[in-house]
């Protein structure tokens, strides 16, 4: 019963998510990358997926422009105010496919094995969705308790929810409009459609509430896997007043030589980070030769290596930095830089080591004749971006 034409995925993302508070809640951070992009990352990563639509909210441009980053989607639209005039909104804006998986931005942890499962289900029937068994008694609410209610043949209903793509564009335009539908999958059985169930996936649990994203934290620190990487970098001294170390500025009776800002300490870290997700280094993605960088902020350089490790998934855990040198002193400035680095990375203080050291009056530090500092980060990543 497979249909030719492309895979489309369809991310249902206009909701306001009142519920958890805050901002929508599909724009919510979620193991350094907000849950929208879990699931476009989760549908792109899959061989058999074609192209990613995501229908999101009037108003949330910005947020979606900041979730998505440089990943290549197909354009936005704008959904209406019921969840089915979103998933119509979305259907009408891609092109003819042959095959469409309806998705819900708020089950960010989506496995590629149930879309393995559900695609394999659509060679014989015409919509497939995974579910879960009920393990939890079931009974009438009220007041008090009410009478149990049988579980048997129950089942938790999740999303991607695949259908062949003719089909449910026709059940959906079979629905009455003064009806709200709870799923795709009642509007494709309202039209005679057959809908074949596959296993699910706890992962997929919906997040609704403010527990549910902590359990979807949970989820993905197991998932997750540590990378640790080493950063060094050194610059002489020339004539000059001052040097910008960790992203301050210290006065001292030289300046560093670089063709930025030559700040040690920011590039050390720059290239930790770099090492971390495997992206070459400092010079690969700012070469000394690119006359743009000459005297460049190094804050540019540290931001470009934490947006990599964030669009890789990743969650920067610490960071640990060693100046080397015999002046100036570092104690006095240590909190500073610890505060400007920790700024900059967009992480709390604690996760940030000021350390300096001289090295006796021996080699080139020793001598007085420049600066090196060695950086340490630490980051976790998704197992599938390790």
């Amino acid at each position: 019963m497979s249909v030719d034409g492309p895979i489309i995925a369809l991310i249902v993302a206009a909701g306001r998510g009142e519920r958890i508070g805050g901002a929508p809640k599909q724009y919510l951070p979620l193991g350094g990358k907000a849950l929208l992009a879990h699931s476009i990352d989760a549908f792109l990563a899959h061989p058999a997926i074609d192209s990613v639509q995501v229908v999101i909210g009037a108003g949330q441009e910005d947020a979606y422009r900041a979730a998505i980053g440089e990943r290549a989607l197909l354009p936005p639209v704008t959904g209406g105010a019921t969840r089915r005039d979103s998933v119509l909104a979305g259907l009408a804006a891609i092109p003819r496919a042959g095959r469409v998986l309806i998705h819900d931005a708020a089950r960010p942890l989506l496995p590629a094995a149930v879309i393995d499962r559900l695609l394999a289900a659509l060679d014989t029937a015409q919509g497939a969705v995974p579910v879960l068994p009920v393990a939890d008694s079931l009974a009438k609410g009220g007041e008090a308790l009410g009478d149990p209610v049988p579980r048997d043949g129950l089942v938790r209903v999740q999303t991607p929810q695949a259908f062949q793509y003719d089909a449910i564009v026709r059940a959906h335009r079979l629905w009455p409009d003064d009806r709200e539908a709870t799923d795709d999958a009642q509007v494709a059985r309202a039209a005679g459609i057959a809908v074949a169930i596959v296993a699910g996936d706890s992962a997929l649990d919906k997040i609704t509430w403010g527990e549910d994203m902590t359990a979807a934290h949970a989820r993905l620190a197991v998932r997750m896997t540590a990378r640790t990487a080493l950063g060094f970098d050194v610059h002489r001294f020339t004539q000059g007043s001052s040097i910008r170390l960790g992203g301050v500025d210290i006065a001292h009776d030289r300046a560093l030589a670089g063709h930025s800002d030559a700040d040690v300490a920011l590039h050390a870290i720059t290239d930790a980070l770099l090492g971390t997700i495997a992206a070459g280094d400092i010079g690969s993605h700012f070469p000394p030769s690119d006359p743009r960088w000459r005297g460049a902020d190094s804050a540019l350089f540290l931001d470009h290596a934490r947006g990599l490790v964030e669009a890789a998934g990743g969650r920067i855990d610490h960071i640990d930095v060693t100046i080397i040198c015999e002046a100036p002193k570092v104690g006095p400035h240590r909190e500073a830089i610890r505060a400007r680095i920790a700024a900059l990375l967009q992480v709390d203080e604690a996760r940030i080591s000021i350390k300096a050291t001289t090295t006796e009056r021996l080699g080139f530090t020793g001598r007085g004749e420049g600066i090196a500092a060695q950086a340490v980060a630490t980051v976790r990543l998704p197992e599938n971006e390790a």
